[in-house]
């Protein structure tokens, strides 16, 4: 179906290749739609038991064109379209993980992640504990807002799954993570939530990933240092906080993955900078933020030197109306604000 970010993309194929034709050559920089693309093609190469299903990702190269190419290259087989029914196809990938597959599943939008709420909470987070078999199973979400989605097609709903026991959730938030996260939920064995931000795909750009890269799961990063606060953020968070903290000395901890939690790593960081802002683009009720903030003040109190602070939209669906999506949203303005209350405290 076509979207608000155009037709899908020619390229296709591993990192730090495009494709022209049926001839592959090298590129220096490559978007974050296309290391996710890369990281992809790469997995199917590399091993035979993965493979992908999704609503339209074969011909059509998906609804953003994420996988555009791959079909050509590896044939309904091992790219697979799915009718519109997230809980029969979710539920299938599972099936497939449980019989030794590694299925990786491409929702349309995220939003629709709780139509296949029941089989990826009920079934693939508690298999792995009640049984002791291994569900390698990938579910890859569109999420987030900033690209005139409205209320159905973009939330951000990632912070449901977090706490979920048995379940790992991961939000890239450069080009390296979209493909050094992906190539390690991919092969890792438990079911991850790869949640993927779509105002991203075609903005961010950077150097093309080695196909060697895996980052590993459960572990933050510090996108910029700084001595006078902390913000923790993650996805499209950290190119806005990067953005927003240009000009002060402020440090960006970029999560990476939200379930598990590093919380050695914000605690580190607030301890180098005694005080902390928390950015997200889910509702303030939800995501990361309590999860975040309950640490906090359970572990790390003794080190603020002011009350921790939260920029995160209204508890209200996404508006449509671009002017009100755009008020909604977290914006520089509103997280230089914020930072300045916060280090004038």
């Amino acid at each position: 179906m076509p979207t608000a970010l155009g037709p899908p993309g020619a390229r296709a194929g591993g990192c730090g290749r495009e494709l022209t034709g049926s001839v592959f050559r090298p590129v220096s920089e490559i978007t974050y739609l296309e290391a996710i693309r890369a990281a992809l093609a790469d997995a199917l190469r590399e091993e035979e038991r993965v493979f992908l299903l999704g609503e339209d990702i074969g011909r059509f190269g998906g609804a953003f064109g994420v996988t555009a190419g791959l079909w050509e290259e590896f044939g309904d087989s091992r790219v697979i379209d799915t009718p519109i029914s997230e809980e029969g196809f979710v539920g299938a990938a599972i099936g497939a993980a449980w019989m030794g597959e590694r299925p990786v599943v491409e929702l349309q939008f995220a939003d629709f992640i709780s139509c296949a709420f029941d089989p990826i909470v009920t079934v693939a987070a508690k298999t792995h504990w009640r049984s002791g078999i291994r569900l390698p199973l990938v579910v890859r979400a569109p999420s987030g807002g900033g690209v005139r989605g409205g209320p159905f097609h973009a939330s951000s709903p990632e912070g449901w799954f977090v706490g979920t026991a048995g379940l790992k959730v991961v939000c890239p938030g450069s080009v390296e993570d979209a493909y050094g996260l992906l190539r390690a939920a991919i092969e890792d064995d438990d079911p991850v939530l790869y949640f993927e931000h779509k105002a991203l795909y075609r903005r961010l750009k950077g150097p093309a990933p080695d196909p060697s890269l895996r980052v590993p799961l459960g572990r933050a990063r510090v996108a910029r240092r700084g001595r006078e606060a902390t913000v923790v953020t993650y996805g499209a968070g950290v190119e806005l906080a990067l953005r927003a903290c240009a000009e002060l000395d402020v440090e960006v901890l970029d999560l990476r993955t939200l379930w598990p939690l590093d919380a050695e790593a914000v605690l580190e960081s607030l301890a180098r900078t005694s005080r902390l802002l928390v950015l997200q683009e889910a509702s303030r009720s939800l995501g990361i933020a309590g999860l975040v903030l309950s640490l906090v003040a359970r572990e790390g109190f003794e080190l603020l030197d002011a009350p921790p602070a939260l920029v995160a939209p209204p508890d209200t669906p996404v508006p449509f109306a671009p002017e009100l999506e755009d008020a909604y949203l977290p914006s520089v303005e509103s997280v230089r604000g914020a930072l300045g209350e916060l280090l004038a405290y």
